[in-house]
């Protein structure tokens, strides 16, 4: 089942073209990003899902509601993170909370106190529940900032670069949230970052977005398989590889291998590297070449994500 659904979603302003015809569909569950530069689409596309602001062209549908012909039950469905934490520094982090949950409708206090309690502990806030947000760490405020969103119990999160500038501390703790909100509490979560860390750990499927429009959709294992291609197989010797690398090039399944001479090693590229190894193993030994080390290395999210992108800053 689907709670985010997005088709030919299109919004202009002016002349520009912020996001062109995004047509995809996010599971129950999910972890699914956004990836681009910045001034890539991602932010607009989440304000639209989340009814902040009205589609040109193109339909969208969240937690089966229309985003513009159901606007009001959208907003009570999902929870946004912006990339501003949007929060009060002179109130505490409970006061915060409970503002934010009387603004989702939360009357019962008995509910909303035990609902607060429960996020701030969840995020390691309960103990600083009477400070001033505006004391907190930019890591602190994030997290805050995620537990409000959550105050309200919605069925979908969007969060839009919710580790930037963040320390790597933080950044992790952050990272570890989400998994947690999406094993543990079945939370969808659509995540928009330029972060590839981020995609490439926490996202079952990521959408690679440029100039507003789609380039690719896929696990970041599918993206990184079918742009960056195929595994290759490193292997470490002692001595000259130059005569092991031609026995190595004479066997069947062999794409290409590539001689780095200064550090004895060679990269081959197999089509199928799990029944090749053994015998590309075997012909180095026959070739009388001594293994120091034989490993597969995977190719990575970064290197399809700039071949899409061009090598553009996030």
């Amino acid at each position: 089942m689907s709670s985010v659904e997005a088709e030919d979603l299109t919004k202009r302003f002016g002349s520009l073209t912020a996001v062109d015809r995004l047509t995809f569909s996010v599971g129950e569950g999910e972890i699914f990003g956004l990836l681009g530069p910045n001034g890539a689409g991602k932010t607009t596309t989440l304000r639209m899902l989340g009814s902040l602001i009205a589609p040109t062209e193109g339909s969208a549908r969240v937690g089966g509601h229309d985003v513009v012909k159901d606007a009001l039950r959208v907003r009570e469905t999902v929870g946004i993170l912006t990339e501003n934490p949007s929060l009060y520094d002179r109130l505490t982090a409970q006061e915060n909370m409970n503002f934010f949950a009387e603004a989702y409708g939360l009357a019962d206090p008995g509910e909303r106190s035990t609902r607060i309690r429960e996020l701030l502990e969840f995020f390691d806030l309960w103990d600083r529940r009477g400070d001033k947000a505006g004391t907190f760490s930019k890591g602190m405020k994030q997290k805050l900032a995620i537990a409000r969103a959550l105050v309200h119990g919605p069925e979908v999160l969007f969060l839009d670069e919710p580790t930037s500038g963040l320390d790597p501390r933080s950044s992790k703790d952050i990272r570890d949230l989400m998994e947690e909100l999406s094993r543990r509490e079945r939370r969808t979560i659509l995540l928009s970052t330029h972060r590839l860390e981020d995609a490439e750990r926490l996202c079952d499927r990521v959408m690679i977005i440029r100039e507003g429009a789609s380039v690719i959709i896929g696990s970041p294992e599918e993206l990184q398989r079918k742009i960056a291609g195929t595994p290759v197989l490193e292997i470490r010797l002692r001595g000259a590889p130059g005569r092991v690398a031609d026995a190595v090039r004479a066997l069947w399944g062999v794409i290409e291998v590539a001689v780095d001479a200064p550090s004895s090693r060679l990269m081959v590229s197999l089509e199928d590297p799990e029944a090749s190894t053994p015998e590309v193993v075997r012909a180095v030994v026959g070739a009388e070449g001594e293994i120091l080390s034989v490993g597969v290395v995977e190719p990575s999210l970064e290197e399809a994500y700039l071949r899409l992108v061009g090598g553009e800053e996030g």
